[in-house]
């Protein structure tokens, strides 16, 4: 095998390594992406800011406003928001997908409060994918599926 051949094989192999580590890398950060959307929501519902949680709920219409003031009100108290656990029915789908999250979350000095939150996503790893929070529930059972 000649120099030239084998430099020209290496490079190939280099660029297709760094390609794919790319179209990799974008692909785990939508999960990122969706627990930080899910995190923003429910720092909000522990602000007791409903305005704020629908401003980020993009398909929240009959009941749904009603059960995020009554969340807002009920589930507002002081301190930090701690995510104890999330099963997202969407996580690395490779295109589009609506499913709902399963999120386990607590504030210090109280039970924690599960709630299940509605996401849709959209585009592809090659195109990218964006992360939509649609709807949240009110509390559920903590042993329940959404």
């Amino acid at each position: 095998m000649s120099r030239r051949l084998r430099i020209s094989l290496i490079s190939a192999g280099v660029v297709l390594f760094l390609l794919v580590s790319f179209l990799l890398a974008r692909f785990l950060a939508v999960e990122n992406v969706e627990r930080d959307a899910v995190l923003g929501l429910l720092r909000a519902q522990a602000r007791g800011d409903a305005a704020a949680m629908l401003a980020t709920l993009r398909d929240c219409r009959d009941t749904c406003p009603q059960v995020v003031r009554v969340n807002a009100g009920s589930l507002r108290g002081p301190g930090q928001v701690t995510i104890l656990n999330d099963k997202s029915a969407t996580a690395y789908s490779l295109g589009g997908a609506t499913g709902k999250t399963r999120i386990a979350w607590k504030l210090p000095n109280r039970l924690p409060v599960v709630q299940c939150v509605l996401v849709r996503r959209r585009g592809s790893v090659l195109r990218g994918l964006q992360v939509t929070l649609l709807s949240l529930s009110a509390p559920i059972d903590g042993t329940a599926d959404c």
